[in-house]
């Protein structure tokens, strides 16, 4: 457990050293955050849209970007449990279209 949290806290410190400003007309913009990024390159891909996607996945580093997305599936899977009335890993097995286990 203690390595997982240590491997957390590293991708974290690796986003928050990737993350860049970009420069805009009249001033700066904020940050993008992982979970920004990740909530819009998957949306982007869900829309098959790789404009957003490319943009997206310059926010942020690989790693942070894949930790974000991670963590979106996983909170998406357990929302769409709860609304279900159906364990995480059953959700996950429907959406992957998967038998179930």
């Amino acid at each position: 457990m203690v390595r997982l949290f240590h491997r957390i806290r590293e991708a974290w410190e690796r986003s928050r050293a990737a993350r860049r400003t970009e420069g805009k007309t009249g001033g700066e913009q904020r940050p993008h955050n992982l979970f920004e990024a990740a909530a819009v390159y998957v949306s982007a891909c869900a829309d098959d849209d790789q404009e957003r996607i490319d943009e997206a996945a310059a926010w942020v580093s690989p790693e942070a970007l894949s930790f974000g997305v991670n963590e979106l599936a996983c909170r998406a899977v357990i929302a769409l449990a709860r609304e279900r009335g159906e364990s995480p890993q059953v959700v996950a097995r429907s959406l992957l279209g998967l038998p179930a286990a």
